[in-house]
């Protein structure tokens, strides 16, 4: 009786869960996939429904060089980690200030070993404070060794920020190449395309064979695949940019703002730039800062053979008796250890600080003076650019465009003319790039702006 109760229990609730889930699905199925709506009224839903879920895409912001360095110099995440290096060195500046924490002592004596007794009376309490007292200067000293120190590392902070300041603005004259490179290919793509149009004309008018307007055809995926190459290195040259400049990377969608063909003569000697570079040059002040800290650190090591001096007071208390008061001044004896070992490596130090000076200033000048040959042989090249031949070369496809629509030249010759008119642009635009960035080697060799 009761498995056979049991039954009809489980097929009943088998029977409600059927009829429960047959009303809630057509439900859910409703609920899931409405239905669309008709006339008027579904073209509005409609409408409403693709605003609601189509979000306008943000405009890019356009920046110029001036901008794409202030942003670079408050959100690289490289500057900022070498920020954290000054900060780490003005932290050794609070602890070169402290002094030595005064030391207190409570002790007892003349506890009898045998507890059984009475024994408060045989007690001694002790209380005592002392203090070191440093000599020899050794704070002022440790206070000015941290203080070169961070002077030392300021400058170094310098120094990166010299670098990579100078390869941002390199990625942007690379992302200004690009996207005149691009803007190049794209012109050559709509030419062909209308000289294909005219070609194609021309064979159903029945003026010209077949074989010409394969071969265009053919050369087709040339002007493509250059328009693809083109777009793909400008997207990652602008991608470069992006990242370097720090920040939320996603958030960081930009474009440049200028052109690459922008060209400014300039005039430099060698003893300008020279004198320049040595007075500027962070490396070379980060080796004399070297140096000082070098001499600071030999100052604080000299004192450190100095011994210090610990004086002390307290009160011996006894509590059935008389309290006395002790004074106390100790003093280590520099018999074995007089700091020589420091006080050796801080003099290397010292000549290592030297020869790295002397290593940077040859630097500096060997720096100086390539970068000034680099940038007179660019200037030449953007010279002979501009005695007339990017003229003679749009010159050139003008006319055989023009001499194409009456008759007189063939497809080929316009082909021709198109090429060298995009060769020479791209060597141009090239150029000029080079140009730039001999510029930015002098400007790097002697962390100086050049640029007006």
């Amino acid at each position: 009786m009761k498995i056979q109760r049991r039954i009809q229990t489980g097929a009943r609730w088998l029977v409600v869960t059927l009829i429960v889930g047959g009303c809630v699905h057509p439900v859910l199925a409703q609920e899931k996939s409405p239905e669309p709506v008709k006339g008027v009224n579904g073209n509005v839903a409609a409408l409403t429904q693709g605003q609601q879920q189509t979000t306008p895409p943000s405009a890019k912001r356009s920046i110029t060089l001036p901008d794409a360095v202030s942003i670079f110099l408050q959100q690289n995440l490289q500057l900022v980690a070498a920020r954290y290096d000054v900060d780490t060195a003005d932290a050794e500046k609070l602890t070169a200030r402290l002094r030595p924490n005064p030391q207190v002592t409570i002790g007892s004596s003349g506890l009898p070993l045998n507890f059984s007794g009475p024994f408060i009376s045989q007690q001694t309490f002790a209380y005592g404070i002392s203090r070191t007292l440093e000599l020899g200067g050794k704070r002022r000293k440790r206070i000015d060794a941290a203080n070169a120190n961070s002077d030392l590392a300021r400058g170094q902070f310098q120094m990166v920020v010299w670098q990579m300041t100078n390869d941002l603005k390199k990625k942007f004259y690379a992302v200004l190449l690009a996207e005149a490179l691009l803007k190049l290919s794209i012109e050559n793509q709509k030419t062909f395309a209308e000289t294909i149009k005219h070609t194609t004309e021309l064979f159903e008018a029945g003026e010209i064979s077949g074989l010409d307007l394969r071969r265009l055809e053919v050369e087709k995926l040339r002007f493509d695949t250059d328009v693809a190459n083109s777009e793909r290195d400008y997207e990652l040259a602008l991608r470069d940019l992006r990242v370097t400049l720090g920040g939320d990377y996603r958030a960081m969608d930009i474009e440049v703002a200028g052109a690459v063909d922008y060209y400014q003569p300039y005039e430099f000697s060698f003893a300008e730039m020279r004198d320049k570079a040595l007075a500027a040059r962070p490396d070379l002040k980060a080796a004399q800062l070297s140096e000082r800290a070098a001499d600071a650190s030999i100052r604080l090591q000299d004192a450190q053979r100095i011994p210090d001096l610990t004086v002390g007071g307290g009160i011996d208390q006894v509590p059935s008796g008389t309290s006395t008061y002790n004074v106390g001044v100790g003093i280590a004896l520099p018999v074995s250890n007089r700091n020589q070992g420091e006080r050796a490596k801080a003099l290397i130090e010292k000549r290592k600080a030297q020869n790295q000076q002397q290593m940077v200033t040859n630097q500096v000048l060997s720096d100086v003076d390539k970068a000034l040959v680099a940038f007179d042989i660019q200037k030449r090249r953007v010279e002979l650019y501009r005695t007339g031949v990017l003229t003679k070369v749009n010159e050139i496809q003008n006319l055989t465009e023009f001499s194409l629509k009456a008759g007189e030249s063939s497809t080929l010759e316009l082909l021709d003319a198109i090429r060298t008119r995009r060769e020479t642009l791209a060597s141009f635009y090239q150029t000029l790039f080079d140009y730039q960035v001999s510029l930015l080697d002098l400007e790097l060799a002697t962390a100086t702006p050049l640029q007006k």
